[in-house]
Order: structure tokens, then C-alpha cells, then sequence
């Protein structure tokens, strides 16, 4: 019996779904930066999920009857997970460039693939990514009382969320089927979110344009890459996912630049290059525990 090689096109469609996923979810982020002047970043983040989770809602209808403790308890933490790595990212962005925020937050996923796959390669490709950061935050070339430090934590402190959603969704994916676990999360996230989102709403500035802005950041960040990325994990291996995502410092840059016009100086691009290229090296041959970085909808 003769087994048919699969087709070129078979091959290249689910590359071809994730490279539009991570360009889909990067110029979200870039539309999301133009709101966050205009709204503020609570605000812009709340309306993201608010319609983000209607919409996920609505399309796939979660199951919620018959669920145990544990799958709730699950549910919620990556709901909490989702709402902490959105707030901190929409923060940053208030003040850092769209590809400076994205490459900080990728040290998150990258220390935790790095912890978990105990690897001393892993170990010596965070510490790259880490440089990398370095050169990106201006901090060797820009003085002290000049860096943008709060922009920076709060880009960290998305990482740290990015890695609490990759354990979140592990749990929640025991619990919940397909992407319902993903809908009771995006609830929650918004429902955490929202509080904070109206009390500091620039609410002049809510006219139909920035809700119709809002709805695009929504499908761009979250239903449209996921739903891509859905399809593309039925036939690409984990590690060449892995390795497309990795790609992400480096478009979001691209959409920082023709979006918002924001130019990344030379030492910059080198910090990015060293962030990009740490990832891909913990992605390829990553240990099951170790996995990739799961969609971050940022």
C-alpha cells in the first residue's frame, strides 16, 4: 500500500495560519496603543475583554453544568492569570513602544520553559534573552533618571502573568473542553477587569470610533489568532508552533513602526534579535513539561 506525501499546500497552510496569528495579535496590540492615550489603559483593556468574552461566549457555548470544584477552581485561575498578564501589557503600553513591551514580556514564557525543562541550553538562552532585555531597555546607553522603569515593570509583570496563563491553561485544559475553558476565563477577566476599567474611563473620549476600535482589538487579539492557531495545532509539531511565536518581538516592531511610527535604535533591534533568537532555541526539541508559550492575546 503506497502512502501519499502530504501536499505542499498542507504543509505550508498551518505556517501559514500561525504567521497570520502572530500578525493578527501584534497589530491588535497596535490599535490597542492608539485607544490608550485616547481612553486610558484600564479602560482599553476592559473593553478588549469585555468584548473579547462576548464574543468567545456566544461562539462556542461553553458547557457549565456538571463541572466539579476543581475545574471552577481551575477556570478561575486562568481567569485571574488572564486579567493580571492583560492589565500589566495595556500598562506598559502607555508608555513603552509596542516591540520593547512584547520583548520584555517574552521573558516570562522563556524563564518558564527554561525552569521547567531544567536544560543547561535553556538556562544559557534565557540569560541571552536577558541581555537582550538589557540592550532594549536603553539602560546602557540612556541615563538612569531617564529610563521608562515603570514601562518596564509593568512589562515584566505581564511576563510573569503570560507564565502564570501557560499554567492556568495546562489546568484548565484537564477540566474544560476545547476552548470552553478559554471562554469561562475571558469572563472572569472580565469581570475583574471591569471595575477599575470604568472608575478610570476618559469617558468624552467613548465615542462609536473607539468602541468600534475596541471590537477590532477583540478579533484581533483574540478571536481571530485563536481560532487560526486552533487549526494550525491539529497538524504542526509543538516545536515549530513554538518557534513562529517566537517571532512576535519582531512584528510587534514591525506594527509599532507603521502603525504608530515608533523607531527602535540599532542597539534596540540587537536586544530584540537576542530575545527572538533565545526563544527559538528553547523551543526547538522543548521537553512535553516544558511545551511553548500558548497565545497570550495580548
Amino acid at each position: 500500500m503506497t502512502t501519499l506525501a502530504p501536499s505542499t499546500g498542507t504543509r505550508v497552510r498551518p505556517i501559514a495560519y500561525v504567521l497570520a496569528a502572530v500578525v493578527s495579535v501584534q497589530f491588535g496590540g497596535a490599535l490597542a496603543a492608539v485607544l490608550v492615550p485616547l481612553i486610558g489603559a484600564s479602560a482599553t483593556v476592559t473593553m478588549r475583554l469585555l468584548i473579547s468574552a462576548l464574543l468567545m461566549v456566544t461562539v462556542i457555548r461553553p458547557r457549565l453544568r456538571g463541572r466539579s470544584r476543581e475545574a471552577w477552581r481551575a477556570g478561575l485561575f486562568f481567569g485571574a492569570a488572564l486579567a493580571g498578564m492583560n492589565f500589566a501589557f495595556y500598562q506598559s503600553l502607555a508608555t513603552l513602544p509596542l516591540g520593547v513591551a512584547v520583548t520584555v514580556e517574552f521573558l516570562g514564557p522563556l524563564a518558564l520553559s527554561a525552569v521547567l525543562s531544567r536544560r543547561l541550553r535553556d538556562v544559557a538562552a534565557v540569560a541571552a534573552a536577558l541581555a537582550g532585555v538589557v540592550l532594549i531597555s536603553q539602560a546602557l546607553t540612556v541615563p538612569w533618571h531617564e529610563l521608562d522603569l515603570t514601562g518596564i515593570v509593568w512589562a515584566l509583570l505581564a511576563g510573569a502573568g503570560w507564565s502564570a496563563y501557560i499554567l492556568g491553561s495546562r489546568s484548565a485544559g484537564r477540566h474544560f473542553d476545547q476552548l470552553d475553558g478559554l471562554a469561562v476565563a475571558l469572563v472572569v477577566a472580565a469581570v475583574l477587569v471591569t471595575p477599575l476599567g470604568v472608575a478610570t474611563a476618559h469617558a468624552p473620549a467613548l465615542t462609536w470610533g473607539v468602541l468600534a476600535g475596541g471590537v477590532g482589538i477583540a478579533l484581533l487579539s483574540s478571536v481571530l489568532p485563536y481560532s487560526l492557531e486552533l487549526l494550525a495545532l491539529r497538524s504542526i509539531p509543538p516545536a515549530v508552533f513554538g518557534i513562529l511565536l517566537s517571532l512576535e518581538p519582531a512584528v510587534a516592531a514591525l506594527a509599532g513602526l507603521l502603525v504608530l511610527d515608533q523607531g527602535l535604535a540599532p542597539l534596540q533591534l540587537l536586544g530584540m534579535g537576542l530575545v527572538v533568537a533565545a526563544s527559538a532555541v528553547v523551543m526547538v526539541g522543548g521537553t512535553p513539561e516544558a511545551g511553548t508559550p500558548e497565545r497570550t492575546g495580548v
